[in-house]
């Protein structure tokens, strides 16, 4: 259900570049169903490497899904005219980390279609230090995780709150039944938190209950 979820911000014809691809699932499923041109399938580790290129290799779609062994983003070439990228199945410091360390393999038009497990709010703030717009974002359950999904493109700059960050902007807004579930579930988790941190025998750093705190208040805010 996450990688459908994630499909359908692939607009239609696009040339993606799907990063940390894995068995390549997601453009080998888009390119049996016509719905993307063409697309690179990136690994940087042996095994899902050829694990990629074996899923192309059954599809017949080697003329279609390209799949490489690289670094990131250095799996993209300028004559990819990629239009599209996905990173999926990662914390969100990863994400941030390989977009930055691949900024120079981007053209500056491409549409992000990120899911991160956990660490949302640094990614939402790498794409508001770096020019890009949050388009779209939900939250969805799978086997008893939550999930989320931010759509970006380059735009006009913006400026997110610290709550936007936290939250996502357009999530807060929308306030879906998955997302207020989520929240439900998290201040329970960080009040459970300060209660074990009241108890602890050692100090726990002032600025990690601060932090706890702020954040109860802001969800417990959210959920009023």
């Amino acid at each position: 259900m996450r990688l459908e979820r994630v499909a359908a911000h692939v607009p239609a014809g696009a040339r993606l570049a799907d990063i940390g691809s894995d068995h390549g699932y997601l453009p080998v499923a888009l390119a049996r169903r016509g719905a993307i041109t063409a697309a690179v399938a990136g690994e940087v580790a042996l095994t899902p490497y050829e694990s990629a290129r074996r899923t192309v290799r059954e599809n017949g779609l080697d003329g279609q899904v390209t799949v490489r062994l690289a670094n990131g983003l250095a799996a993209i070439e300028p004559q990819d005219g990629i239009t599209v990228v996905s990173l999926c199945g990662m914390g969100g410091e990863t994400i941030r980390d390989i977009l930055e360390a691949g900024r120079g393999h981007l053209g500056g038009q491409e549409r992000l279609v990120l899911q991160p497990n956990g660490g949302e709010p640094p990614l939402r703030r790498w794409l508001m230090d770096n020019g890009y717009r949050i388009v779209c974002e939900e939250v969805l359950r799978e086997n008893r995780f939550d999930y989320e999904i931010i759509v970006a493109e380059p735009g006009e700059p913006v400026v997110y709150s610290a709550e936007q960050l936290y939250f996502g902007p357009l999530l807060m807004t929308a306030r879906s039944p998955a997302f207020l579930f989520k929240w439900q579930r998290m201040l329970r988790q960080k009040q459970q938190t300060l209660a074990n941190f009241a108890r602890a025998r050692q100090a726990v750093p002032e600025h990690k209950v601060r932090e706890m705190t702020e954040q109860a208040h802001w969800i417990s805010e959210l959920l009023a």
